[in-house]
């Protein structure tokens, strides 16, 4: 995990969401000390000490390495589905067109707090009119709760669910208290168990709302939360779809093959790093029969989901999300 979101602010840094001074500061607080975190530079490619030196403003953000694009058809396999051709995708300027706002009358949204092995604070989204709905679990990026996350919950109740986004940095006192320096450093040194402890916690406290369905329950996450879309769905058998935004494949792959979960990735075409982990992927699903799709957008970087970051993609979020509502329009309410 350390060298997951240590690879996280690099390119964050090099993209031009971070300074070297910011990406340098919350790299050492990842690995925990300068020594580890020049290995982990020098892995990357960086080779520079961890220390940051003193600056006067922001270095220009280096462009990124030429993308190296994986097919966008999976390898045929009996219960693995092809994907749709790869979408191609190019940023767009102007308002996030999929934003749904806190006063929309369609939805409403609460902060919540809930009992794990901790006192875990969430967001909980759902329509406005009374009715019987499938839940949803929203898993935040490696910044943790932000107002991004909620609006993407909001556009789920706004779709006909009830969504959840549980602050996964409630042990530390929950995202606004750990501060975005300090909150990558915090989830690098989180077990993916205690992690998976609070979530699985956020799908029963999810269960237990009257307007959730029984057991009509699914997972969608962005980059760190994609990675941890993928661990819930093999480790809570009432997961039954989950939709993973380009999350790297945890370790062991072998853990998915005995999901529940009919499981959408979502790629970005030029997220080189994070695609490269999709083939493991693909074989522990095939290995045990399980329902996988994936879809790549050519032209996108990693986080083009974001609409507040510097990686947003209008095209791609646009197309993901339609694919996003489509599969849990078919593993949740269908």
């Amino acid at each position: 995990m350390q060298l997951y979101l240590g690879e996280e602010m690099i390119d964050d840094y090099h993209t031009g969401e971070l300074t070297r001074r910011q990406m340098l500061r919350r790299v050492l607080r990842i690995c925990g000390s300068a020594a580890a975190a020049a290995v982990l530079l020098a892995a990357c490619g960086e080779g520079q000490p961890a220390a940051p030196a003193p600056t006067t403003g922001a270095t220009p953000p280096t462009p990124l390495p030429a993308s190296t694009a994986l097919p966008a058809t999976a390898q045929p396999a009996a219960t693995v589905q092809p994907s749709a051709p790869a979408a191609t995708a190019q940023p767009q300027p102007g308002a996030a067109p999929l934003s749904v706002p806190a006063t929309d009358p369609a939805v409403t949204g609460s902060d919540v707090t809930f009992q794990g092995d901790a006192a875990i604070s969430g967001y909980l989204a759902q329509p406005a009119a009374e009715g019987s709905y499938p839940g949803v679990i929203v898993i935040h990026e490696n910044r943790g709760l932000t107002d991004h996350i909620r609006d993407v919950a909001r556009r789920l109740a706004k779709a006909g669910y009830v969504a959840l986004a549980p602050d996964l940095a409630s042990r530390a006192g929950g995202t606004a208290s750990v501060g975005a320096d300090q909150i990558t450093g915090f989830f690098a040194n989180a077990t993916p168990e205690e992690l998976v402890s609070d979530l699985n916690a956020a799908v029963v406290y999810l269960g237990q709302q009257k307007s959730v369905r029984a057991g009509s329950y699914g997972v969608v996450g962005f980059c760190f939360g994609g990675a941890y879309t993928l661990r819930l769905a093999a480790a809570n058998p009432a997961i039954t779809a989950a939709v993973c935004y380009y999350g790297v494949t945890p370790q062991p792959a072998s853990q998915l093959s005995t999901t529940n979960a009919a499981i959408l990735g979502q790629y970005g075409g030029n997220d080189a790093r994070v695609n490269s982990t999709i083939p493991a992927l693909e074989a522990a699903l095939q290995s045990g029969g399980k329902i996988f799709k994936k879809q790549i957008y050519e032209g996108a970087n990693h986080a083009f989901n974001n609409d507040t970051g510097q990686n947003y993609n209008e095209t791609a979020a646009v197309a993901a999300w339609a694919e996003t509502l489509s599969w849990f329009e078919q593993y949740l309410k269908g």
